[in-house]
């Protein structure tokens, strides 16, 4: 293809000259380092840095042109000036690798919490269905059964359909996907079809991006109009959650309204839930169905009626669905348990805002502890207006508060946990600071008695932690089981 042929449809600042539009192009980078002999770079403005800087280095590894929002340094040919850079390249990468999302039954799921394990229901359901998959999101990508590392939640558009490639050319025929609003509001997935959009919640989180809670609901309604695609033709909707009642949907979109109200169409009847797991009816209209999980408490209620209303959109049967969200044992870092036959129940979690505190907290509760013991930080170089707030969360529904470092970042650890510290002295709780996480890790389980649930909160899935200067190897599940190793739990079955 030519790079005429490859940027038809963006809008360019200036029409492309003969010679340039008629260039062959070999491939597509936004990395200079990636760049081959005949690729086109596209150089994004970003917060650290921007993207021209390696402009020079791109050239010189046979570029055969820039794409730019941002102006030409002076001397730079070619340079091709587009209006938004990040939706050329989604445009041109759909262009180079045939338009894969329009041959896929591609979800999206944005909303605060519950993204990760909606997306691994859906993908387990549709497993069952028999069909080979993709998932993008938090904790990895999968492809066709290979485990891909996640870069992020959502990566650039690049990665994206050039996975979505891969997976047809693999047989594949579903993708699912957790959708950031980082990745909505700078065009990560501008231009992609989806067939299918899913709101899980929204709460305060990402303010430090966003700046407002308008602009944090503006960029989730991103989703449902289509950015540069044609709005999704289904759309499943938690109509408990308020912002749900204000996404502007297309006529003709179809929507599966779930939750536990009574305005929810697509509703959960006779729910059950105990350490075993949850057992309870979906109903939509006249179609009545039992579904049974392993995963624990109401948060899980609302993901699992998530996952069924993405999975009747494409007509799975009611009795594949079930057996789908039946198959699915656990999501890594979502109230997983560690287990080292300690007479208290552990848990590791990746509530790292107040709501998903509370939420987890409230299914702890659910299953009748003696007490609670919540360990929680909050993360540097993010909001600092929800650290006192997820204090506050802690404080509120625990017996006993650890409050310790999650990943300070550039920040200062025990600033940080001063901030926090303002939330949890509203209340009279007892409580620890220690900013060693492995030790406060520590202080947590040996704080536990029989009968007690310990939550480890704020990093979950997460196999390391980020500091100012460096990122160590650190795993809360790996951690706690050495600890409780030390004081002589060691499970023998």
């Amino acid at each position: 293809m030519t790079t005429g042929e490859i940027l038809s449809g963006v809008r360019l600042k200036q029409p492309l000259a003969p010679e340039l539009a008629s260039r062959p192009v070999a491939g597509l980078a936004y990395d200079s380092r990636r760049v081959e002999p005949a690729f086109l770079f596209f150089a994004f403005p970003g917060s650290r840095t921007d993207g021209r800087r390696f402009a020079e280095d791109a050239l010189a590894r046979g570029a055969s042109a820039v794409v730019s929002e941002s102006e030409a340094p002076e001397g730079f040919a070619p340079w091709i000036a587009v209006e938004h850079g990040r939706h050329a390249l989604a445009i041109a990468c759909r262009r180079f690798f045939g338009r894969p999302d329009e041959h896929i039954g591609l979800t999206g799921i944005t909303g605060t919490n519950g993204k990760t394990t909606t997306a691994y229901l859906l993908d387990s359901i549709l497993h069952a269905a028999g069909h080979t998959t993709a998932l993008v999101g938090t904790i990895e990508y999968r492809l066709a059964g290979r485990v891909l590392p996640a870069v992020n939640t959502t990566p650039e558009s690049l990665e994206l359909v050039k996975l979505f490639a891969d997976l047809r050319q693999a047989g594949g025929t579903h993708a699912t996907m957790e959708v950031s609003s980082h990745a909505l509001a700078l065009g990560r997935v501008y231009a992609l079809h989806f067939h299918t959009a899913v709101f899980t919640n929204l709460t305060r989180d990402h303010l430090d991006f966003h700046g407002s809670m308008e602009d944090y609901f503006a960029a989730k309604q991103m989703l449902f109009a289509g950015a540069g695609a044609p709005p999704p033709p289904f759309a499943v909707l938690n109509r408990d959650d308020p912002y749900s009642r204000r996404i502007r949907l297309h006529p003709k979109t179809e929507v599966f309204w779930y939750g536990l109200g009574t305005e929810s169409s697509l509703r959960a009847h006779h729910v059950f839930s105990g350490f075993q797991g949850l057992r309870f009816d979906v109903q939509l209209g006249k179609l009545r169905f039992a579904v049974e999980s392993p995963l624990i408490g109401k948060i899980n209620v609302y993901n699992i009626l998530a996952a069924c209303g993405a999975g009747l959109s494409y007509s799975i049967p009611p009795e594949i669905v079930a057996r789908g969200i039946a198959g699915l044992a656990a999501v890594p870092g979502r109230f997983e348990r560690v287990d080292q036959g300690q007479p208290f129940v552990v848990v590791v979690d990746y509530a790292h805002t107040d709501d998903a505190l509370r939420n987890v907290i409230a299914v702890a509760r659910g299953l009748n502890p003696k007490r609670i013991v919540t360990l929680f930080g909050c993360g540097g170089d993010r909001d600092r207006a929800k650290r006192p707030l997820m204090g506050f969360a802690a404080a509120e529904g625990s017996d006993f508060v650890v409050l310790t470092s999650d990943n300070p970042r550039s920040e200062d650890p025990l600033a940080i946990m001063n901030d926090a510290l303002v939330g949890i002295r509203r209340t009279d709780v007892a409580h620890v600071i220690e900013p060693d996480r492995a030790a406060a890790i520590a202080h947590a389980l040996k704080e536990a008695r029989e009968g007690d649930i310990v939550i480890l909160a704020g990093k979950g899935h997460e196999p390391y932690q980020v500091l100012k200067d460096r990122t160590i190897p650190f795993d809360d599940r790996a951690v706690a089981r050495e600890v409780l190793k030390g004081y002589g739990y060691f499970k023998t079955s």
